[in-house]
């Protein structure tokens, strides 16, 4: 499904030839943070901006993108009522990346409709810069796994709580457990409360992601690239061997690459 042919990738080279002076909007929507960057020449430059997605509007869209020149957007988006937000804000074609945009890579996935954009743009990205099979992990208010299997194949994945979940419900639901500014534990025991739930928090994940990568290592037929991804990756992933590479622009490179694959379906809302 969707994965493009011979014809497809000279359509592509055509496009970046074409498009060498395009600029494209690319906006990451997630739960916690929206993040903007500007691509030109078929490349993410150094703009970059951040608003919180609790308070993302038509007022703090303006506000970011004061004076900002671009031709189209490309929007990859989990959270629904703040995409259409950015959709009707929005003067430029947009294109929303969904199952439906074209991909390099297939989806043998029995409900495509279900997987998240964020998903598809690092498995995106992760095929065009690593290779299949690979592990894409995502750390974010949840951590997922995509599994892309040889030759480019997206089947499936894992989602898991994420760390601000985790630590966001010790608060809620306990009456005298503090709030938590996870970091880097020095100890395995710790000799006050805040440091007992940061190691439990930090060596928890770090457990989940080892059973988890093992269990995918089991049911893959070769060995898997694993590169994560995510606000969270360099803390939660730190000393985990099976990840090779932590790649923090690659959601944004995955948005980028299916921008150039669909500049045919832009819409204007």
């Amino acid at each position: 499904m969707n994965r493009l042919d011979k014809a497809g990738k000279f359509i592509l080279m055509v496009y970046f030839i074409y498009n060498e002076t395009m600029k494209l909007l690319l906006i990451d929507n997630s739960n916690t943070r929206t993040k903007f960057a500007l691509a030109d020449d078929g490349q993410i430059n150094s703009w970059r901006t951040t608003i919180k997605t609790a308070y993302l509007s038509a007022s703090s869209l303006e506000e970011a993108l004061d004076g900002l020149l671009y031709d189209k957007a490309v929007l990859c988006s989990v959270v629904p009522e703040k995409a259409e937000v950015i959709k009707k804000s929005l003067a430029s074609p947009i294109h929303v990346i969904s199952s439906q945009s074209t991909l390099s890579i297939d989806i043998s996935y029995p409900s495509p409709a279900e997987i998240g954009a964020d998903r598809l743009a690092n498995s995106e990205a992760a095929y065009h810069k690593y290779g299949a099979p690979a592990v894409i992990i995502d750390s974010g208010t949840a951590v997922t796994f995509d599994v892309l299997k040889a030759p480019r194949s997206y089947a499936g994945g894992v989602i898991a709580p994420g760390l601000s979940l985790m630590t966001e419900y010790f608060t809620e639901r306990t009456a005298l457990l503090p709030k938590l500014t996870p970091e880097e534990p020095t100890s395995f025991i710790g000799t006050s409360t805040l440091e007992a739930m940061n190691i439990g928090t930090i060596a928890g994940f770090r457990g989940l992601i080892r059973e988890i990568l093992t269990g995918l290592d089991k049911e893959l037929p070769t060995h898997a690239k694993v590169i994560a991804t995510g606000g969270d990756a360099e803390l939660l992933f730190k000393g985990v061997d099976r990840i090779e590479s932590v790649d923090q622009d690659l959601t944004m490179e995955g948005i980028l690459r299916i921008g150039l694959l669909n500049q045919g379906d832009f819409s204007t809302y």
